[in-house]
């Protein structure tokens, strides 16, 4: 019983028996014939269900099954199998909707392995260049990182030039310059030019590593939602027993404490919740929303905290160019039309961006000729007859002497990622790049505050004034930056202690771990996917921040639908109970009306797909 994939055989089983027998009896008039087969399938049918009970009750579990076990036994007993299998088919029957609706199926840690570093290229002492499994790096190896290939672990620069990608680890979206010196995290990736790296631990310790471990222990440590239904009975099987206590002290009669029992059967309980939870994953799939498990629904129905990461999230995740200045006298448009001839030619992501910027003005790029590339420092060549060189202040520098002393003087007191235009002609530009911000927030945190969150916090592993920068842009008061994935866990962590509900909104690898850690995990599949998707309860398919306040809304929606239809069923089943009570309601009878109260719970959950 306790595994899904063997759920549905038994209410199928049953309902085929049921059906058999009727037809036994329809076609030979045979009623004990008929009655045999009955019970046989009940007690084939039923024993399941009543170990799965009883083994639950040993292990300190009162959940809403209990009621539906006790009239089985009952059934079987006082010799009314119809009565019996009419339960055994609803109980099991609502088992296996409830599985199948909240029912998760992650491969966030098997997802990350796969992502990992696999092997490595060791440099022997000789100057040949074995390839290796990563697991065999020792500390103080000697590594070649060739360009587009990932670090294999965690490691410093010893030789080399180039910028590399850490965005998915780090969340900063700026390719990080590496030089002699510079430390790179395992699973990084490498740009354009080859570096020579050392070896500072082993694959098995590294940041990369971590993340997966984090993520192991976050999944495995966050305890599952009670279900529905077993809160609800918490209060109504002792109820239950009450009135079939009543029933035997006024009547004596153990039929009529069967038939109250089959109309207390709690079939309300356990499909009303999984077809709301139904309906809502529905609805949420054609606005672009997957919900992974029912679980994840009524969690967004509870959460209060809402928690974003910066980079791909409530940014676009990639540079851009945040402004271009020029020297006095200087025509912008003509210097930025230079520099992007001069970066068409290399293969840098930041070239491309100051191309595709220069485009976007409608300037017209013209060709350059004589180009020479220095890996992670800069480009140069000839455009119409004037020398051009893009890159770094001192690479510009080398190029163009003349131009030194200014431009010593303009890199003085900036920060961030920056490059250097500068001509034969003396002339002088600064590109300054940056993430920026999504164009389709607006709106988005009023709507979350009227849905109920009271705190909205940025956590992001980019640098602290980039964080605090874009918090002040939207508003938001609480943030924090240039945070680990360990120290997002905590943070996450802590809120929760405290007794928030948190939702985590992210996209990144360096995500995952507090997306399985938060209350309900969101992730940003448009944007980045992968490991992020995986470790997530929930996934945005379509790149768009808004929808997480469409995925609040649905479940505060489900969760009213499927409390009023548990409501509605129980007060439904009440009134039978007192009919039970009473003698007028005979088991069989009480089997049959317990189906009409399904089919309406199930009626009015429906609604939570519209």
């Amino acid at each position: 019983m306790s595994d899904g994939r063997r759920v549905p055989v038994i209410p199928v089983v049953a309902a085929a028996a049921l059906l058999l027998g009727a037809v036994i009896g329809v076609g030979t008039g045979d009623a004990e014939l008929r009655s045999r087969v009955w019970l046989f399938a009940l007690l084939g049918t039923g024993a399941p269900v009543v170990w799965k009970t009883v083994r639950g009750m040993l292990r300190g579990e009162f959940a809403a099954d209990i009621v539906a076990s006790l009239a089985i036994v009952g059934a079987a007993l006082l010799g009314e199998p119809l009565a019996g299998l009419v339960v055994v088919i609803m109980q099991t029957g609502g088992e296996a909707l409830d599985e199948w609706a909240v029912a998760r199926a992650s491969n966030a840690v098997a997802a990350l392995e796969a992502d990992a570093p696999r092997t490595a290229s060791r440099v022997l002492p000789d100057g040949r260049v074995e390839e290796i499994e990563a697991a065999a790096i020792r500390p103080d190896d000697t590594l070649l990182v060739r360009p587009g290939a990932l670090v294999p672990c965690d490691a410093r620069v010893i030789d080399g030039a180039s910028h590399v990608d850490t965005s998915r680890l780090t969340g900063e979206p700026l390719p990080v310059r590496a030089v002699a010196g510079t430390p790179l995290p395992s699973g990084a990736v490498n740009g354009t030019g080859a570096l020579t790296v050392t070896a500072v631990r082993l694959a098995a310790e590294s940041q990369y590593a971590r993340i997966v471990e984090l993520v192991r222990s976050a999944q495995a440590s966050k305890s599952p939602l009670q279900r529905l239904a077993d809160r609800w009975a918490v209060w109504f099987t002792p109820f239950t027993l009450l009135v079939c206590a009543a029933a035997w002290f006024v009547s004596h009669d153990l039929t009529r404490v069967l038939a109250v029992l089959v109309v207390a059967t709690p079939c309300p309980l356990i499909l009303a919740a999984p077809v709301a939870f139904i309906g809502g994953v529905s609805r949420s799939a054609r606005r672009g929303i997957i919900v992974r498990h029912g679980g994840a629904l009524e969690a967004l129905a509870t959460v209060n905290v809402a928690v974003f990461d910066k980079t791909g999230t409530v940014t676009v995740g990639k540079p851009s160019v945040a402004s271009f200045t020029v020297d006095d006298g200087v025509e912008p448009r003509a210097l930025l039309a230079q520099a992007a001839a001069i970066e068409q030619g290399s293969g840098h992501l930041l070239a491309r961006v100051v191309v595709a910027h220069a485009e976007a003005e409608g300037i017209a790029v013209p060709t350059a000729r004589s180009l020479r590339e220095e890996a992670g420092r800069g480009v140069q060549g000839e455009v119409d007859g004037v020398h051009v060189a893009v890159g770094s202040p001192r690479f510009v520098a080398e190029a163009m002497p003349a131009l030194a002393d200014r431009l010593h003087a303009w890199d003085a007191g900036h920060d961030g990622l920056r490059a250097y235009v500068g001509t034969s002609g003396g002339a002088l530009g600064r590109i300054a790049f940056a993430d920026a911000l999504r164009t389709d927030l607006a709106g988005l945190f009023s709507r979350l505050a009227a849905l109920g969150i009271e705190r909205t916090l940025l956590l992001s592993g980019d640098q602290t004034a980039n964080v605090a920068r874009t918090a002040a842009e939207l508003g938001i008061h609480e943030f924090a930056g240039d945070l680990t994935p360990e120290q997002k866990v905590e943070r996450v962590a802590a809120l929760q202690d405290e007794g928030a509900r948190v939702l985590m909104v992210g996209d990144g690898t360096n995500d995952a771990p507090a997306l399985s850690t938060a209350r309900v995990g969101v992730a940003l599949a448009g944007h980045g996917g992968g490991v992020s998707a995986e470790a997530a309860d929930v996934v945005l398919l379509v790149d768009e921040p808004q929808r997480v306040a469409d995925a609040v809304e649905i479940g505060r929606y489900t969760m009213r639908i499927a409390r009023q239809s548990i409501g509605v069923g129980i007060g439904l089943s009440v009134v039978g109970m007192g009919f039970a009570f009473a003698g007028v309601l005979p088991p069989t009878m009480g089997a049959l009306a317990q189906e009409v109260i399904d089919v309406a719970v199930i009626v009015n959950a429906l609604r939570a797909a519209r």
